[in-house]
């Protein structure tokens, strides 16, 4: 503008004669040129003004591309709190789930406390109040999250930090993070379940070995020292009496010794169920024959059946020597009075076998327990205590179950429960 009104009070000075024609192109051009230059550098000097500020955008758009591919690629979602009204807006959601929890824009924080599971919740709302008041600078929870209007659940990992703060130093704004996690708590269950079989399998061998030491021991013991006087005996009666002895412990040892393959054969799985129809009122009775030469005293021993006639199909084995270990147990524990064996009317194509006698009976505290591997109400009774695991085990491997119901002092009734093709 300056060079402009230079020139027009050069064109009026020429047109007034105070200087000549070519004088006064010679300015002209001057002023001229040198305005010339002047909007070249200042054009020069707004092009890398342009160029640097592109540069910057497309710096920030290549950010914006990068900053999106890692919330894709690690599939977060981002959101923020407006820490002075206590509301929460999902900014961008890369879970790649379609249950997940995403409230409006400008949501309450306090309605999100219920989406997160109850056993959750109160460490959760903690973490969130100690972030808002300023307490923390930093928040990280992992915490169940119920899906709205079904029963499914999924575990989430919430990072958060405070962003910006107002004149007081208090949280303005809250930015965070939010990912599905649910394969890493599924891998750290199996992990926890896997240490816990572990140190049961630890338990177990330590428990196997101090019980069958014992167990196998004294059997064995009798066996060797009631043989080693066999041949020293003079008189017949003593000499069966010693022989029953002998018999009576092989029998013992035999009987640990099996219980401790069916256990094994069972839980590797290497056993396979057989099934066959059988008739069960004719088997139940010839299991229970076999033990009335065991009964003690004046014991009876009977049978009583819901059906007259009843087919049946299942492992025929199986059911066997489970009957055959709760009828052991009948016969140890009961030292007069009588023992049965019966069974229910079938119901929903399950059937209860039962085996009910009038001994010692069990404490409430132990109906439980007793079912468990070398465990034994009373340590005085012969016995490895395996039985009663063993019939359980049976039990699961036919889709069944079994139980007890009993009264100290009044007697108990152990019942069989397995599914059947009646």
């Amino acid at each position: 503008m300056c060079n402009f009104a230079l020139m027009f009070e050069v064109f009026l000075v020429a047109q007034q004669g105070a200087i000549g024609t070519e004088v006064l192109v010679w300015i002209v051009g001057t002023i001229l040129l040198l305005s010339c230059v002047a909007l070249f550098f200042h054009q020069s000097q707004i092009g890398k003004e342009l160029e640097s500020e592109l540069a910057q955008l497309e710096k920030v758009q290549k950010h914006n591309i990068e900053y999106e591919f890692v919330l894709k690629a690690m599939r977060l979602c981002t959101w923020h709190i407006d820490a002075e009204a206590r509301t929460i807006t999902y900014d961008n959601d890369y879970r790649g789930k379609n249950d997940n929890v995403v409230p409006p824009p400008d949501s309450p924080i306090d309605n999100l406390y219920d989406f997160v599971a109850l056993s959750d919740r109160p460490r959760f709302m903690k973490s969130v109040d100690d972030l808002l008041a300023g307490r923390t600078e930093d928040f990280h929870e992992v915490c169940q999250i119920l899906v709205p209007h079904s029963d499914k659940t999924y575990w989430a990992e919430s990072y958060a930090t405070v962003a910006a703060r107002n004149d007081e130093g208090l949280p303005k704004t809250i930015v965070g993070t939010s990912m599905r996690v649910d394969e890493r708590k599924m891998m750290e269950t199996a992990l926890m379940e896997a240490r816990n079989r572990a140190e049961e399998s630890d338990r177990l061998k330590s428990a196997f070995i101090a019980n069958m030491s014992h167990e196998i021991r004294t059997p064995l013991n009798a066996i060797i020292g009631f043989t080693s006087v066999l041949p020293d005996v003079q008189g017949d009666e003593e000499r069966r009496e010693l022989i029953n002895l002998i018999q009576e412990n092989n029998q013992k040892l035999l009987t640990i010794i099996n219980d401790v393959m069916n256990i094994s054969k069972i839980e590797s799985g290497k056993e396979q169920l057989v099934m066959s129809t059988f008739e069960l009122n004719s088997t139940l009775q010839s299991l229970t024959d076999t033990f009335v030469p065991r009964v003690q005293g004046d014991v009876k021993l009977s049978t009583t059946f819901a059906k007259s006639s009843l087919n049946v199909t299942t492992d025929l084995s199986r059911l066997t020597e489970v009957m055959n270990h709760l009828l052991a147990n009948a016969v140890k524990f009961t030292m007069q009075g009588s023992i049965t064996v019966g069974y229910d009317e079938p119901a929903g194509k399950r059937l209860r076998i039962w085996v009910r006698d009038t001994g010692k009976g069990i404490a409430p505290e132990h109906h439980e327990r007793i079912f468990e591997r070398f465990f034994k109400v009373d340590e005085y009774i012969p016995g490895a205590g395996l039985g009663l695991s063993i019939c359980r085990t049976m039990a699961y491997s036919l889709g069944g179950d079994v139980g007890v119901e009993s009264t100290l002092g009044e007697g108990s009734t152990f019942w069989f429960e397995i599914p059947v093709k009646s």
